[in-house]
């Protein structure tokens, strides 16, 4: 089983950056594909970002490719999501979630643990 705790949420203005951490317990992270989602009030929760087992693989959402980045260090067992350029619209509450399947899939549903989440809001 694993635990995850998102941090680095909060407040920023059109065009800044934020920075948000994942911490995942639990001695096999590196054995889960790791996943951003985000949800604002009266949407469903969508898929932002995925990272493969080894970091060596990304896929974003169109919405924020170019702008953000998915990175992880299975030695500290974090995630991390580098958001820059930010925009009204990504405003969100942003959660973490850690994916056992081999295949890749943007589906929440198929993530297995999911963190607590972090708000982010974007001023304009």
């Amino acid at each position: 089983q694993v635990q995850l705790v998102e941090s680095g949420g909060g407040l920023v203005q059109a065009g800044g950056s934020l920075r948000l951490s994942c911490a995942a317990s639990g001695r096999t992270f590196s054995s889960y594909a790791m996943g951003w989602f985000r949800q604002s009030p009266g949407k469903e929760r969508e898929f932002v970002t995925r990272i493969s087992r080894s970091g060596g693989n990304t896929h974003y959402a169109d919405s924020v490719k170019g702008r953000f980045t998915i990175s992880r260090d299975n030695a500290k067992n974090m995630v991390y999501l580098q958001m820059n350029s930010l925009k009204p619209e990504d405003t969100a509450v942003y959660y973490c979630a850690a994916d056992r399947a081999y295949y890749v899939t943007y589906a929440a549903a198929s993530y297995d643990y999911w963190g607590q989440g972090t708000q982010v809001t974007v001023s304009s």
